[in-house]
């Protein structure tokens, strides 16, 4: 599964450079995409938003308790942002978000009904941030496990919500740093791929700060081509594309990390802080014990998972042992 989708700031455009690799157009200066927005505009919406802001919530009316704490200022503000400032729009758009999430309810999936997608390591947080605070969410297509595009979805969206609450206090976005090491077409999915696209474009809007790309494949180009259409202009600004043996490349990295903290395979110096499936559930369920106090898998979630018919055989049994 490779997850491409979440609405940014600017655009770019790219062509096919020596040995392949993809060269970048900036259209918008480096400064606008690497550095996040100071703290004071984290913590206060655009003023150009207030009014609108309003006009958000008088457009949405009545609202449960548990919808609410979906719709705070800076939630609607990234909202406006995700639909660059239309009302109508965003209102749309984040009222689609609470009915989806009232019908999915993302925030009852718990690690032990998604601990499967987990064991290779294909999706994971970070033990480290970057230098702005950012959660760091480490993707590496190859180590894909699974043919269930629910299970995956859901294991993204689990991932997702993980990230987002251990967001520090002067931060709503995250980095994905993706690992292209033994990659391959038959790692991708198309239909994943644009489902992945629809839920983190339309109910994650402005949470991803920056992805970066490490060592992708010349076999990348047509797949990026194929994706990029159903990704929203302002995204595309914020994909970086990194290769080890290219020191401009390595200055991307330097900005944005410490490299002491960063894993080794991405370049950095931390030769501690590679994949361990048991230490990271242990982490993931004291995650769920924190912020839930239970780590017990929802009926919903469980019917949701166990009724996808497309699980293999051997993931069903996997499923029944334990």
């Amino acid at each position: 599964m490779f997850p491409f989708g979440l609405s940014g700031v600017g655009g770019m455009t790219y062509d096919m450079g020596k040995c392949g690799r993809m060269n970048f157009q900036e259209d918008m200066s480096s400064d606008t995409k690497s550095s996040p927005p100071s703290e004071s505009e984290k913590t206060l919406p655009p003023e150009e938003y207030l009014n609108k802001i309003n006009e958000v919530r008088g457009l949405l009316g009545p609202l449960t308790k548990k919808s609410s704490e979906y719709c705070s200022d800076a939630a609607i503000a990234r909202y406006l942002a995700a639909r660059n400032g239309h009302v109508k729009k965003a209102t749309k758009m984040l009222k689609e978000t609470l009915k989806w999430r009232t019908q999915y309810k993302p925030e009852e999936i718990r690690w032990e009904e998604i601990s499967r997608e987990a064991e290779t390591g294909k999706i994971y947080r970070a033990n480290c941030t970057d230098k702005y605070g950012r959660p760091v969410l480490v993707m590496r297509p190859s180590c894909q496990n699974t043919k269930s595009p629910k299970g995956q979805i859901r294991f993204l969206v689990y991932c997702m919500e993980n990230a987002i609450l251990n967001l520090p206090d002067h931060q709503d976005q995250m980095v994905w740093l993706i690992d292209f090491h033994g990659f391959n077409m038959s790692h991708i999915s198309v239909k994943v791929s644009r489902e992945t696209a629809h839920v983190l474009q339309e109910h994650y809007p402005e949470r991803l700060g920056l992805a970066v790309l490490y060592n992708p494949p010349k076999i990348f180009e047509p797949f990026w081509k194929m994706v990029k259409p159903f990704l929203d202009p302002k995204t595309r600004n914020k994909v970086e594309f990194v290769y080890s043996d290219d020191n401009v490349s390595k200055k991307i990295l330097e900005d944005i990390f410490d490299m002491e903290q960063l894993e080794v395979a991405f370049g950095g110096e931390n030769s501690d802080s590679s994949f361990n499936f048991e230490k990271y559930a242990e982490r993931m369920r004291e995650d769920d014990l924190k912020f839930f106090g239970n780590t017990t898998v929802s009926s919903t979630s469980a019917l949701l998972t166990n009724s996808d018919s497309e699980v293999l055989d051997s993931e069903k049994k996997h499923l029944e042992d334990k």
